[in-house]
Parts: C-alpha cells; structure tokens; sequence
C-alpha cells in the first residue's frame, strides 16, 4: 500500500510537471491535453498578470516603449487579414514576440491529412471559446499557430497548417461570437514541432493560442 502510495504521489507531482512545460512559443507556456484542460486553465494561462495598485521596487520589469509600439504596429498591420496573406517575415516576427507573452499550448488535434478538428479535441476547443469570451480575456488579440507533422513537403504542410488555424477561427466565430478581427491566424507548417523525437506524432498536428496585447493597446 505505502509503494502504492508514493507511485500515485510521484504521477501527481509529473502531471503537474507537464502542466507547467514550456514548448515552441518559449518559457511563458503552458500545455493542457485534450482529456484534462478546462476553461479555468485557459483563462489562467491566457491572463495577462494585474499591474499593482501602488509604485515602488516591487513594481516589476518597465515596458520597453520602443518594444512596445514595435508590438502594436504589427499587431494592427495583422489583425484582420487573412491566414495566407502573411510574409514569412511576418509570421517569424509573431513567433518572436510571442515568446513572452501568455499562452497556451492546447492539445487540438486533427485527422491526418485534414483541417477537420478531430472529435475527441472538440471539448478542448469548446472549452477555449467559453474562456476567451470571460470577462478576463475578452478585449485581447490571440494568435491561432496551426502547426503539422513532418508528413509531406514544405509548402503543403504550411498551407496545412494554415487551414488549420482557420478551422479554429472558424468554429471560434461561429459558436462563440468571438470577433473575427481579434484573432489572428497563422501557420507554420512542420517549422515548429511539439515532439521534434516523433516528427509524425499527433501531437505535432496541434493549435497553439497566444494572448498578444490589448486592442486598445495595439492601437495606439
């Protein structure tokens, strides 16, 4: 019973491991599996951390002025344009910034050789639409990242992954009211694999989901 015990302990303490993992969009991820993420764990991850009330030391890092418009200009130059229509310039630019910004890394999946969210993703994504229409996230621009296995050529994987992250979008829009222009899509093909070891694993056929900024932010 006691070894029993310590086993349950030690898979508890890894799965929380897992949770707090870092993958493709740098440190500031989290990752949930399709069985377990709720809309809680989306809102958490996705939140941008509250400013404190009062001044002083323990104010945290300044924003780069610079950075920060650098940020909103090309959030504004993206946002409302179609998947396709972005340079590759453009997408690395997005991957960069998106480093440090909070995210997610879901684990929505898609039938191979397919846009089509597969059905044991759907709660997953059922769960993403209900946070990003909490009073926490709302008013923010999310990037959609679609991303493939290594099954394929170059440029059949990056439209690939572009329709796949137009296939979120879509069911984003449609069952959530969710506007359009505050999520951007973007692919990247077989660039960025979740699981580099197993290039044809699943999981590589994944959505990652970014909070970039705030529209009001970005406008300025």
């Amino acid at each position: 019973m006691l070894k029993m015990s310590r086993r349950g302990t030690l898979a508890a303490i890894l799965s929380l491991l897992t949770i707090g993992a870092a993958f493709s969009f740098g440190a500031a991820s989290a990752v949930a599996g399709d069985n377990n993420v709720t809309e809680d764990q989306i809102v958490r991850a996705l939140a941008v951390p509250k400013k404190p009330l009062t001044r002083g030391l323990s104010a945290g890092p300044q924003v780069d002025p610079a950075k920060a418009a650098e940020e909103g200009r090309l959030l504004q130059n993206v946002r409302g344009r179609t998947t396709r229509s972005l340079s590759v310039g453009e997408r690395e630019e997005i991957a960069t910034i998106a480093q440090d910004k909070p995210n997610i890394n879901l684990e929505i999946t898609f039938d191979y050789n397919s846009a089509d969210i597969s059905s044991k993703s759907l709660p997953s994504v059922q769960a993403l639409g209900r946070a990003l229409t909490n009073p926490d996230l709302k008013g923010s621009t999310y990037i959609v990242a679609g991303n493939t296995d290594t099954a394929g050529g170059d440029a059949y994987n990056q439209d690939l992954s572009e329709r796949r992250a137009d296939s979120i979008k879509k069911y984003l829009v449609d069952r959530f009211n969710i506007a359009s222009s505050d999520l951007v899509t973007v692919g990247y093909g077989k660039s960025k694999l979740k699981d580099p070891a197993n290039p044809m694993s699943e999981a590589n056929r994944r959505v990652q989901v970014v909070n970039m900024a705030n529209k009001t932010t970005a406008s300025k």
